[in-house]
């Protein structure tokens, strides 16, 4: 038997009562012969060098001990950016929140009998999505100019999409008995949403928000680099003056204010759901 043999022809097996079966051939070969052809293309293509790697990454902890320790007399300056971050992150990611839910309502399936609506509104949330948030913050920092509103705006752009999309999935899964029945009785398509839709799915959306947000908080800190405002300004700042115990000082604060938010997200979610 040749290894094609092994590799791609299905394995007989004879049955106690004498009957043969067949199971087909793993593919796993298949997958990995291309996982490793698109590697080895992906090296070509981006120059990747180990030597360079090996070499250069003695650097990274340089720098990384030149944070070390903080400067701490800078965290007064810290603060005023860090709450520009939260708030432009709160507000960015209920705006986008609340917008996606009729777009959502009208991308489902199951609540909207328009196709070609359902169609356009799911065509709509796949864009938004493909969008960079910080290619966002950078064409609002041209309508809007520099400051906080331009990484709002981004980041509420960015919630409308991702939102959206969950919303309007979970809406798909739920049961429609209720929807069909107040329908049934003369309420509107608005109101059977809002009355036997909704409930089944505001414990999963806010679990999304709350989640939404606290991944925003660490996304909102990478705006300041565009002129979106917040932390990333005065981040982007010290990282060009190579003041490297600023940076410290400012990265810690970063972290010590997503873990709490985390942590009490994560509570809030595991009560949701």
């Amino acid at each position: 038997m040749t290894l094609y043999d092994k590799i791609f022809k299905p394995k007989e097996y004879v049955l106690r009562n004498g009957k043969k079966a067949y199971k087909k051939a793993s593919r796993a070969p298949i997958y990995t012969i291309l996982i490793l052809a698109m590697c080895a293309l992906s090296v070509k293509i981006t120059g990747f060098d180990m030597e360079i790697l090996v070499t250069r990454i003695g650097q990274f902890f340089v720098i990384l001990g030149d944070m070390f320790p903080p400067k701490t007399s800078y965290m007064p300056t810290v603060w005023n950016p860090l709450f520009d971050t939260i708030k432009m992150s709160l507000l960015g990611s209920v705006t986008g929140a609340l917008l996606s839910v009729p777009f959502a309502m009208l991308a489902s399936t199951n609540v909207c009998p328009s196709k070609i609506v359902v169609s356009i509104m799911r065509v709509m949330f796949s864009l938004i999505r493909t969008l960079p948030t910080i290619v966002i913050a950078l064409v609002a920092t041209l309508v809007f100019g520099l400051g906080t509103l331009a990484g709002t705006v981004a980041i509420a752009v960015f919630s409308f999409g991702y939102i959206g999309k969950l919303t309007y999935e979970e809406i798909e899964t739920v049961d429609m008995g209720a929807f069909e029945a107040m329908q049934a009785m003369g309420a509107t398509r608005s109101q059977a949403f809002i009355s036997a839709i909704i409930p089944q799915v505001l414990p999963f959306y806010l679990s999304n928000c709350l989640f939404n947000f606290e991944g925003n908080v660490r996304y909102a800190a990478v705006l300041g680099y565009v002129g979106a405002g917040g932390i990333g300004l005065i981040l982007n700042e010290k990282i060009s003056w190579r003041e490297y115990p600023s940076v410290g000082m400012i990265l810690i604060a970063l972290f010590v204010t997503v873990f709490v938010i985390e942590t009490v997200s994560r509570t809030l979610r595991k009560k949701l759901v």
